[in-house]
């Protein structure tokens, strides 16, 4: 039985016919100068089954075409793309960010009560500026510390890759390099993510890729502040060539006082010194994974003290110049600390008595005008006769000499040529 024509006029009312689509980054791809092909009344949205404008379009080389699968009243009362179903602001899966916000919206499943809930929803709509999402998620507080570390800063394009070629698994794919589709080994077909669904992905239930987010966030490291309570330092990584430490002050002056920043081009980091250890603990707890900059993720970490420094390099076998050194087989280890001495009592270099006199007196001091002192033993003129068959005696042991000098037997002036006449040699 064919509807009257009111009824058409008023179905027709409510299809969507819209001049642009609303996409995520990464589906949208990275070619600025993309091309789009628009049909209207396409096909029907696959949530609330009304017919729609589709648009179709390539995003990049070697990529998939892709199009938009739900209409624009769907994507808005969720705040998600088109295509992929995932948050415009966090792109994240609507589970996701729903956990992270505390919120529960309840759309309703059947025909009729999705059918009302649709026409209020789209009356909300067009009394809203545009600007901000609608329902329970535009009601929903800020941004939680969750979303903040999973959020995704740049656009993940690897996503518009074309699916795997069934041929080529099988063997039979005769294409070549001209096949559209990839030649890859496809992933374990027990694996949760390889069986998604588009509603459940939309409604928030039993999403496996949510699931796998929520996992990671239950298990990501957090910032433990050091020990040492006089370290109010914090670590920047991760700067690039574009941030300055103007940027990083506009971001860290409403923690507390900042003492100093230190840009360390070469190394793309940077460290920030509070006045105050409670500003430097509030700074690194709401920083930690959450800050972003530019759409660049910046390492936070707290800084090190001077001595667990050296102690880490000493331990790495790594020079104050940064060259890592390879240790040497067969060479003894480090030697100990030396003792801890009372600044009270005085150095014991040698492990002397307290009453026991040096036994080695310093030769190297002049004496005083008018004194002569006495050649140290072995340095003087000899005292003996010399005659065949004596030996010379022996030069002074190693303690007995003076500082700085070194004697050798060819230095003695008996053995330089003194007798060379009288064995016979003019």
């Amino acid at each position: 039985m064919a509807t009257s024509l009111g009824a058409n006029t008023y179905n027709r009312q409510n299809w969507e016919d819209s001049d642009f689509p609303i996409l995520c980054q990464t589906c949208l791809g990275e070619n600025p100068y993309i091309r789009m092909t628009k049909e209207k009344y396409g096909k029907e949205c696959k949530i609330c089954a009304r017919p729609f404008t589709v648009f179709r379009w390539c995003p990049g080389v070697r990529m998939r075409f892709k199009k938009t699968e739900v209409c624009q009243t769907c994507s808005k009362m969720k705040n998600v793309c088109q295509t992929c179903l995932l948050d415009l602001e966090y792109g994240l899966p609507i589970q996701v960010r729903d956990t992270g916000l505390s919120i529960k919206d309840d759309v309703p499943k059947s025909d009729v009560n999705k059918e009302y809930y649709t026409q209020n929803m789209e009356r909300e709509i067009a009394n809203s500026d545009g600007t901000r999402p609608v329902g329970a998620l535009g009601k929903a507080p800020g941004a939680s510390d969750m979303l903040l570390k999973l959020a995704r800063t740049t656009p993940y394009y690897k996503r518009n890759r074309p699916h795997i070629c069934s041929f080529w698994v099988k063997g039979e794919c005769r294409r070549g390099e001209e096949c559209p589709y990839r030649h890859e080994k496809p992933t374990d077909p027990d694996d949760p993510l390889a069986d998604q669904n588009i509603k459940d992905r939309y409604y928030g239930i039993n999403d496996p890729v949510a699931g796998k987010l929520l996992k990671r966030a239950s298990t990501m490291p957090r910032l433990d502040p050091p020990e040492d309570k006089t370290i109010t330092t914090l670590y920047i990584g991760g700067l690039g060539d574009t941030i300055t430490d103007s940027e990083l002050r506009n971001h860290f002056y409403q923690f507390g006082e900042i003492r100093t920043i230190t840009v360390v081009q070469r190394q793309q980091c940077a460290f920030i010194q509070f006045a105050t250890r409670q500003a430097a603990e509030m700074a690194a707890e709401k920083s930690f994974n959450k800050l972003i900059i530019h759409g660049r993720r910046l390492n936070v970490k707290w800084g090190r003290s001077q001595a667990a420094r050296g102690r880490e390099r000493e331990k790495d076998g790594v020079t104050e110049s940064g060259m890592r050194l390879e240790p040497v087989p067969g060479l003894p280890g480090a030697l100990p600390p030396p003792p801890v001495a009372d600044d009270d009592t005085p150095a014991n270099y040698f492990n002397l008595g307290p009453n026991s006199a040096p036994a080695v007196i310093n030769l190297g001091i002049p004496p005083p005008p008018g004194v002569v002192m006495p050649p140290p033993p072995g340095f003087g003129p000899p005292m003996y006769h010399s005659m065949d068959g004596i030996v010379p005696p022996m030069p002074p042991p190693m303690g007995m000499r003076p500082p700085g000098q070194v004697h050798y037997p060819s230095q003695d002036p008996q053995r330089m040529g003194a007798h060379a006449g009288r064995h016979g040699v003019s």
